[in-house]
């Protein structure tokens, strides 16, 4: 019998989701938005860019949700400095993780995650991975129904594998 690659299921409702529309899309302008957050000692966790045509780009990221407003506002004084139209937040979001070992030499394993949430109709609002871990950022509404289907798709109900909440 193979080994099991995932381990466990982890949840964090600490995180709140910025995204800045329109940043132009230009060598430094990602720089200067993370820069002014580093400056503020604001830890930065999820990023997602999207670039399209036009030479413009969206950026995505998540920080503390204890920290939103003084994201905000940090941005809104950079807002000329860096360029970017819009920021758009969003505190209604939960960061869920498929956490093991090895998980980058077995294919298949974020596909299944994703196939297990959209069969439940959850959408992913944004991506991350690593050697260990796979997490997606989804409404907070869907974060048990998530833990849930995951137990499942990875077999992990059987085994009565706790559920990890991130202590903020």
């Amino acid at each position: 019998m193979e080994r099991q690659i995932i381990t466990g299921i982890a949840y964090d409702k600490s995180e709140a989701k910025v995204t800045l529309t329109g940043v132009p899309d230009k060598p430094g302008a990602v720089a200067q938005i993370f820069s002014l957050l580093a400056d503020a000692n604001i830890h930065v966790d999820m990023i997602v860019q999207i670039a399209y045509e036009g030479h413009i780009t969206d950026v995505t990221f998540t920080v503390p949700k204890a920290q939103l407003s003084q994201v905000l506002d940090i941005l809104e004084k950079g807002k000329e400095k860096i360029g970017f139209q819009k920021a758009l937040k969003n505190d209604n979001v939960c960061k869920v993780s498929i956490v093991g070992v090895g998980m980058r030499s077995h294919p298949g394993v974020a596909a299944t995650m994703f196939d297990a949430l959209a069969k439940r109709g959850i959408n992913i609002l944004a991506i991350t991975t690593s050697e260990i871990k796979v997490s997606v950022l989804i409404d907070d509404a869907y974060t048990e129904l998530a833990v849930r289907v995951l137990h499942t798709a990875y077999g992990l109900d059987a085994d009565n594998k706790p559920v990890e909440e991130a202590i903020a």
